[in-house]
């Protein structure tokens, strides 16, 4: 039996988080084909919560609140889903919009559902010496902090983007499945406590 450490109610297995942190997930962007031509006009006229503007965006707006998502569908029958924060969320979600155009009579399908990135963040609960980390890890990273506060960090496996913050806040973003999102973490984490900003008294 794996070590465990409780956060909040639940128990983390510390043989996949040896830093006893876990990222939560925050958005999952997932893409559907409906496989079929749409009318994006009549969807949004006979569609709830669905907003259409041609000249500002060539796609149809549309949100439900159970999972809470927003979904763009395009006239091609592509579809993207975002806002979800699961996997399973996304994909029901993505589901019910494809139920939607279905009942307004498009004979939409359900293809090809893929998860295209999925965002997550934490904190490290300590404070971290960015311009160290950025002087010795510098073909990884970007870091302008006149321009931006966090640095930006390029894992090259998985692939995967961090944004780092001085006060111990992490973003990472680019994975397509959520080990990846947890294998990159473990990864920096060793790093980041190396660069932990020490009081000065």
């Amino acid at each position: 039996m794996a070590a465990q450490v409780l956060e909040g109610s639940c128990p983390i297995d510390l043989s996949k988080h040896p830093s006893g942190i876990v990222p939560t997930l925050q958005n999952i962007v997932s893409t559907v084909n409906l496989d079929c031509q749409l009318d994006l006009k009549t969807i949004a006229l006979q569609a709830r919560n669905a907003e259409f503007n041609p000249k500002r965006f060539a796609a149809v707006i549309m949100r439900i609140r159970e999972p809470k998502t927003t979904a763009l569908i395009f006239a091609s029958g592509k579809m993207v889903c975002t806002g979800a924060k699961s996997e399973q969320q996304s994909k029901l979600a993505a589901r019910k919009y494809a139920r939607i155009i279905q009942k307004l009579g498009f004979p939409a399908m359900f293809k090809n559902f893929k998860i295209q990135n999925i965002v997550g963040s934490c904190d490290v609960k300590f404070p971290i010496r960015l311009e160290g980390l950025s002087c010795k890890h510098s073909q990884f990273i970007s870091y302008e902090p006149e321009i931006f506060p966090g640095l930006i960090y390029r894992m090259v496996n998985p692939k995967i983007v961090l944004l780092i913050f001085v006060s111990g806040k992490i973003v990472l973003t680019g994975a397509k499945t959520r080990d990846d999102t947890y294998r990159a973490f473990e990864n920096i984490y060793p790093v980041l406590a190396e660069y932990r900003k020490t009081p000065l008294w």
